[in-house]
């Protein structure tokens, strides 16, 4: 529907979605500087992004409520890309983490099955983008787990098969992927700067992860249209033919 259109008939003017769906690191991704954030500020008025991190969360809780996420609608109504970013949580040590604990087959089968869901209301692989979950810093992190009383209950090489996973589930299904866990670790870098307390993202992170993320995301969007102009581009005299598309309305 056209934005004059929509106007003209008093409905809202339905943006496209970019939906954003994840565990804490998406849930935190609209703080100052997040990746998120910058997402939204890339594609301001050519699309909405929504924010569906949950923090805590696995494959196995994101699977159940996907659904009610996203349905079926008419096409103006599907988003335009949706990441998928689970994996920091379903790799925790089952001994000392079985709530959030996922077994490494489940997670492949989970992910394979949000993809799934996602081609069966109309969104199809090339809009879908799956994201490892980043590097560990073991060293950090056990700091936080002995503050909250417990061991540490993650370690990078799990990580890194979860992440192995992720990815060939994007193979599998013809998905683009984003290989965090691989990138910020390349020539054996320090991954403490990426993390702010060696889980989540620190600021360096989320620009890091932003930086990668873009070009997937942009390619999907380029050829989507500005709905409002730059304010430099409206006229001081009669802006609703620059707004509206015509003056009448």
């Amino acid at each position: 529907m056209a934005l004059c259109d929509a106007v003209a008939r008093g409905s809202p003017l339905l943006w496209p979605r970019v939906l954003l769906f994840g565990d804490s690191i998406t849930q935190f991704s609209f703080q100052q500087g997040g990746w998120g954030a910058s997402l939204a500020d890339k594609l301001v008025r050519k699309c909405d992004v929504l924010n569906r991190g949950f923090s805590g969360y696995n494959t196995r809780w994101a699977k159940i409520i996907l659904p009610s996420l996203i349905r079926e609608g008419n096409s103006l109504d599907t988003p335009v890309a949706v990441t998928i970013f689970f994996g920091a949580n379903d790799s925790a040590l089952k001994d000392e983490n079985p709530k959030q604990h996922i077994p490494l087959r489940e997670y492949s089968g989970n992910l394979k099955s949000m993809v799934q869901y996602l081609r069966s209301v109309g969104v199809p692989e090339h809009r879908i983008v799956l994201i490892t979950p980043p590097p560990l810093c073991e060293a950090a992190w056990e700091k936080e787990c002995l503050t909250l009383g417990c061991k540490l209950n993650r370690l990078n090489s799990v990580v890194g098969e979860y992440a192995s996973a992720c990815l060939q589930v994007a193979q599998d299904c013809g998905t683009d992927a984003l290989d965090l866990w691989t990138l910020m670790q390349k020539d054996r870098q320090d991954v403490s700067s990426y993390l702010s307390d060696g889980l989540h993202l620190s600021p360096k992170g989320n620009e890091f992860l932003f930086s990668h993320l873009w070009p997937l995301i942009e390619k999907k969007v380029s050829s989507l249209p500005l709905l409002l102009p730059y304010w430099r581009d409206i006229p001081e005299a009669g802006p609703e033919l620059s707004l509206l598309g015509d003056g009448d309305h």
